[in-house]
């Protein structure tokens, strides 16, 4: 009897094995040769898939980018306070534990090899700057936010935040830790939100 294949859970694998050869290689190293190998696969398994790599590498970045957004919808749901739940999702966005820091790692690899890459492949919007933009204006509309923030100038002050939290986390994890990066985050939001 034929085995039956999930094709999804496949690529997936595949997406997977290209984030670990990255993490060890960098962009350079994700050659479809050392993404076929770490995948188990051979290259015409893995070209089955994808027809070629830059498919293979829009792929494994849309799955960072979804499965982030699968993690914000899960926290969504919970019974949380205006500020626990902004701070919530921020801590889904910001490495504080592997599975992050890997995404986030690999988000940082892309963007820096396709800005190269603009021939070919588009850098696609940031996510992170339209959540950051969305979890202000929701503070907002809680009456949260202090009446003296300026919108244009926190969006890019908190985005910032996120992204310099999340450089650190992956270049000093040792002294960056899950506990100081959340801790540094209830911090901001704190300073810019009226005290309840």
């Amino acid at each position: 009897m034929p085995k039956i294949v999930n094709h999804d859970e496949r690529k997936n694998t595949i997406a997977e094995a290209m984030w670990r050869v990255i993490l060890d290689k960098g962009m350079e190293g994700a050659t479809v040769r050392n993404i076929a190998e770490e995948a188990g696969l051979s290259l015409g398994a893995l070209r089955y898939y994808f027809k070629t790599q830059d498919d293979l590498l829009v792929y494994a970045m849309d799955l960072v980018q979804e499965r982030a957004t699968k993690r914000i919808e899960s926290v969504l749901k919970k019974s949380l306070s205006p500020r626990e739940l902004v701070i919530a999702i921020i801590l889904e966005i910001v490495p504080v534990n592997t599975t992050t820091r890997i995404e986030m790692e690999v988000r940082f690899a892309f963007v820096a090899y396709v800005k190269h890459r603009s021939d070919t492949l588009v850098v696609p919007d940031d996510q992170n700057l339209q959540i950051t933009e969305n979890l202000l204006y929701f503070l907002e509309e809680n009456l949260l936010l202090r009446p003296e923030c300026m919108m244009e100038m926190e969006t890019e002050r908190l985005y910032g935040l996120i992204d310099g939290l999340a450089i650190h986390a992956i270049l000093d994890p040792d002294r960056l830790d899950s506990e100081l990066i959340r801790k540094t985050i209830e911090y901001h939001i704190d300073s810019i939100c009226v005290t309840t």
